[in-house]
């Protein structure tokens, strides 16, 4: 699975790199799609400020489902319309059946990455690492959440 995600990556940057040769990016307030790590979700962002968003995303695996709320800020970078990063905390509760452990866990987030929406289409894609603590028996940190979301924006 990992080599599937290594290869939407590289896609991904591609198509940006050509996307972004032949339009300017622009803004977008609501946008929602599909996220894909190891497993995948469901993700929804909003705007609540221009440089604010909120995200929640509902993560489906073999071991489990998990909800994830962020918040989200975003700065623009210096030469490339429509592309920001972001950085943020947030928190998440999931539901696992595991080795490290089966019921119900709780962690706190942080989340940081790319988004890129493209200018007279209605598409943005974000690249992140969400990076969490998790709290339960045999739980802590873990780096391996995060993911490509390719969405519509809705306005």
């Amino acid at each position: 699975m990992k080599k599937l995600t290594i290869a939407a990556l590289a896609l991904c940057i591609g198509c940006l790199t050509q996307v972004n040769a032949q339009s300017k990016g622009s803004e977008y307030q609501t946008a929602i799609g599909v996220k894909l790590w190891d497993g995948g979700g469901v993700t929804l962002k909003h705007f609540t400020k221009p440089n604010t968003a909120l995200e929640g995303i509902l993560y489906f695996w073999g071991n489990g489902v998990r909800i994830t709320g962020l918040y989200e800020l975003h700065y623009p970078l210096a030469g490339v319309d429509g592309l920001q990063w972001y950085v943020g905390p947030g928190a998440h509760i999931g539901i696992y059946n595991s080795k490290g452990g089966d019921g119900a866990f709780i962690g706190i987030d942080g989340v940081i990455g790319l988004d890129y929406k493209i200018q007279n289409a209605p598409l943005n894609f974000s690249l992140d690492w969400n990076p969490n603590i998790e709290f339960g028996s045999g739980r802590g940190f873990n780096g391996g959440w995060g993911g490509l979301a390719i969405r519509y924006t809705l306005r």
